[in-house]
């Protein structure tokens, strides 16, 4: 078994490791009711038709567990979190994008959105979280669903998630229509939009 680094080695440049676990989010905690909710993803699917799970068949979607550090853009770090639930890359299985599909717009409750390269969303480590070592995830942080994107800053990892959006041209989310960074690669201090380079976002 590979050796993980020291916690200072894994740390993106500007970071650093608070006490305890902060907890940062946009607007109030939504009510989770587990008969009425929905995930959707639409947008340009394989089939053209938009889909819909409710709570069990979503939870039924296969599982895995992810060990990954946890990089907020107001400069704490959360090291070696263990994340468990439904990895983006069985969902892709169960609703295939159409070919031409290079982003995709993560939705959550009133209106939250962040947007993704579909490079970004199939990682191996991207995953639909329900629990977060071992528990399931407070209303705080994200419950009942949140996306975990451990390699981006954390406000691509969206709490209570609702739907996928998949796209054949880019457009920013939420934080990146207020100065946020398109792409948001830690270890290149990808923050703010003016940062960005010929490429990162749309036009």
């Amino acid at each position: 078994m590979p050796e993980i680094p020291e916690e200072e080695n894994r740390l993106p440049p500007g970071q650093y490791i608070p006490r305890g676990r902060p907890i940062i989010h946009y607007g109030r905690v939504p009510a989770f009711r587990p008969q009425t909710w929905r995930f959707q993803v639409f947008g340009a699917t394989a089939s053209g038709r938009d889909e819909e799970f409710g709570w069990e068949e979503f939870s039924g979607l296969p599982r895995s567990t992810v060990v990954a550090d946890f990089h907020c853009v107001t400069k704490f770090s959360i090291m070696g979190n263990e994340w468990e639930g439904v990895p983006a890359a069985a969902l892709l299985d169960r609703v295939p994008p159409a070919p031409g599909v290079r982003h995709v717009m993560i939705y959550a409750e009133y209106g939250y959105s962040a947007n993704l390269r579909i490079g970004d969303f199939d990682r191996p480590t991207t995953l639909f979280a329900t629990h977060l070592d071992d528990k399931p995830l407070s209303p705080e942080r994200g419950h009942p669903l949140r996306l975990v994107v451990p390699h981006l800053y954390a406000w691509k990892s969206v709490k209570w998630v609702r739907g996928v959006e998949y796209m054949l041209e880019d457009r920013r989310g939420f934080w990146e229509e207020r100065g946020y960074h398109n792409v948001a690669d830690p270890w290149k201090e990808q923050r703010y939009s003016y940062q960005e380079d010929p490429g990162d976002g749309p036009p």
